[in-house]
């Protein structure tokens, strides 16, 4: 098996010659940093500093890529706002087939075009990252920034103060409730 590690400075590096495999088993690395963020188009995220590692087997008819992801992407705090490390480790599996017609049906299989033979992984290594961030990203508690809950503090007892007024019956609505009990 051959590996092959690569600093990432641009997303060609990230383009698999699924054609050109010399054995039935390879394997490369992949070091994604902030560049890496920058030049997919379309990217929610800025920062990050992970290691992808790819294990590729040709089969009869398909290739099967592991993908090990394991790092960390800056995201912002769900409740004071300020950046915050999120620790990423995933695995996905992809299966990939050379041909012609594209099958978007099965989002575990991508047809790669069989006159190219190549995969574009940057796109896919992408998505795996952000399938891992949690739906709720907060700092540990204490870690967060002090100026900002202590406002959020403030606002929500302002906002419970609001809900106790609203609480006290409007005297229009009595005078409707008491004609509704009549019999």
């Amino acid at each position: 098996m051959q590996a092959k590690s690569v600093v990432m400075c641009s997303l060609e590096t990230l383009k698999i010659d699924l054609k050109g495999m010399k054995t039935d088993e390879m394997s490369r690395e992949f070091d994604l940093n902030d560049d890496f963020f920058e030049a997919l188009d379309g990217s929610q995220l800025e920062h990050g500093a992970l290691h992808v590692s790819v294990s590729i087997r040709k089969a009869t008819g398909f290739y099967e890529l592991l993908f090990h992801t394991e790092g960390t992407v800056i995201v912002p705090c769900d409740l004071c706002l300020d950046d915050m490390e999120q620790p990423i480790v995933t695995d996905n599996r992809l299966i990939a087939k050379l041909g012609t017609e594209t099958n978007t049906e099965d989002d575990d299989v991508v047809t790669v075009d069989e006159n190219e033979g190549i995969l574009d992984a940057a796109w896919l290594i992408y998505e795996f990252i952000v399938l891992a961030i949690p739906i709720k990203h907060v700092h540990a508690p204490g870690k967060c920034n002090s100026v900002m809950t202590q406002k959020l503090e403030e606002l929500s007892g302002a906002v419970r103060s609001g809900k106790e007024e609203a609480e006290e019956i409007d005297p229009r609505w009595s005078a409707l409730a008491k004609l509704n009990i009549k019999d």
